[in-house]
């Protein structure tokens, strides 16, 4: 039997997942938003950070995650995180929300002012352990996509693929979706080759992404 390329990542174990259980019960705070290099926080713990296309449900995944409603804000208008976004967990963690990508009716400047700041940011945090970029599962990966997933690799970053809302794809149109999305990150080197599904409304793949984030620290 042939094993195909970014598999479903496994359920984890009983220890690894009370290990998540464990750093996500702890408190979650917002730190700051950054808009510049020289606005980071010191770089004493590990950090992960989350990047997705606009309305994609970082908000939404992060306050899963953390089990804490409104700690990231959630929003219906496009673009409304234009700010790295930084937040604690527990005292060994960070959480970093990145400016969503893909929104066109943005300002030119304030685009390339997120470009800049989000290649900067990448390419220079030391204690970066992962970076986590959100699919919407009803979609694939698109163009917009692809750009975040070249940046990493120029900058050497390990990115996992979040699928969201993966509730709201079944059967036959779900195979397609994963097809779509294998191919695609078989393109990329930085890739991490397993593919996290998950439903922020219904809890799916909650238990397990904070497994995957609990065990980056050994």
């Amino acid at each position: 039997m042939t094993t195909l390329p970014f598999p479903l990542a496994d359920e984890p174990d009983d220890a690894l997942r009370e290990r998540g259980r464990k750093l996500f019960a702890g408190q979650s705070d917002f730190v700051k938003g950054v808009v510049a290099m020289s606005g980071l926080p010191p770089a004493d713990r590990v950090e992960v950070c989350f990047a997705g296309r606009s309305n994609v449900g970082k908000s939404t995944l992060i306050n899963a995650l953390t089990g804490t409603k409104g700690l990231a804000r959630a929003s219906n208008t496009p673009g409304r995180t234009q700010e790295i976004n930084y937040f604690t967990q527990g005292s060994d963690l960070y959480l970093v929300d990145l400016p969503g990508y893909g929104y066109a009716n943005a300002p030119l400047p304030v685009i390339e002012k997120w470009q800049k700041l989000l290649k900067q940011y990448l390419a220079g945090r030391q204690t970066l352990r992962r970076a986590f970029v959100l699919i919407d599962a009803r979609h694939g990966i698109k163009p917009v996509d692809e750009e975040i997933m070249s940046l990493l690799d120029s900058a050497a970053v390990t990115f996992q693929c979040v699928l969201t809302k993966a509730d709201k794809v079944k059967g036959k149109g779900k195979d397609a979706m994963l097809g779509q999305v294998r191919e695609r990150l078989a393109t990329h080197p930085a890739a991490f080759p397993e593919i996290v599904l998950t439903s922020s409304e219904k809890g799916d793949g909650i238990a397990t992404l904070r497994a995957i984030i609990a065990g980056l620290d050994g």
